[in-house]
């Protein structure tokens, strides 16, 4: 499948694969990752690596989770979010570090935010949730969710100190995460933003764009990214 797709192994230290990579067009203007969602793996998701990698000169990272894929070790929010921390630190540092989310990642893009804001030169969040408590209470009003929910991803208390560039894409009747949690996020957040509302349609409806709208996403990035940020 990666051969397929021109993606090459992306290793850490150990040796392990963590992921896959699009090296850019040389020079490098810099670094993608891309943090998915809770179905399929990485390899999966070619329709989100490619047109970026085709409006941009930057590598682009597909990070695979713990527990999918070819990747070892078990899924759970504390494993998701050290592999996030391990393949951020392992991109390169002197240039622009740019995350991009889908659905589930959005907790691993905004934990990002959080604990590296101070490299992490914008943020996209697609089909993205305010926490995901209220997603599950949402789906599943039957249950006490808030009270036996483990996974507690709090994308909006998360992001309230970081001050980088966020564009937010949302499914205007997604059937998953309901659009208004999506929106109470965008609207939560304090810093430069871009919110994108695509009406009619459902989670998986809105993830591939193509490299023209790519191309403006890089755009309102480089336009607000916080100057004092490395590789700027």
């Amino acid at each position: 499948m990666a051969a397929k797709e021109q993606f090459q192994p992306w290793r850490n230290h150990a040796g392990e694969v963590i992921g896959w990579k699009l090296s850019g067009k040389l020079p490098s203007d810099g670094n993608v990752l891309i943090v998915h969602g809770n179905a399929g793996c990485a390899l999966n998701r070619e329709y989100i690596a490619r047109p970026i990698h085709e409006a941009s000169s930057c590598d682009v990272y597909v990070l695979e989770y713990p527990g999918y894929g070819v990747r070892g070790g078990s899924p759970g929010m504390r494993n998701f979010l050290d592999a996030g921390e391990e393949a951020f630190d392992l991109l390169p540092q002197d240039s622009p570090i740019y995350v991009v989310s889908e659905s589930l990642g959005t907790g691993v893009a905004a934990h990002l935010a959080k604990i590296r804001g101070d490299r992490l030169s914008g943020l996209m969040m697609i089909v993205p949730y305010n926490n995901l408590a209220d997603v599950g209470a949402r789906q599943m009003p039957f249950l006490p969710v808030r009270m036996i929910l483990r996974e507690r991803f709090n994308p909006q208390e998360w992001l309230k100190d970081y001050r980088g560039p966020v564009s937010f894409l949302i499914a205007g009747a997604d059937e998953v995460i309901p659009s208004d949690l999506g929106l109470k996020l965008n609207n939560s957040y304090p810093g430069p933003k871009r919110l994108q509302v695509i009406e009619g349609a459902r989670h998986n409806d809105v993830a591939a764009q193509s490299s023209a709208w790519w191309k403006e996403t890089f755009s309102f990035w480089e336009r607000n990214r916080q100057t004092n940020n490395i590789g700027h």
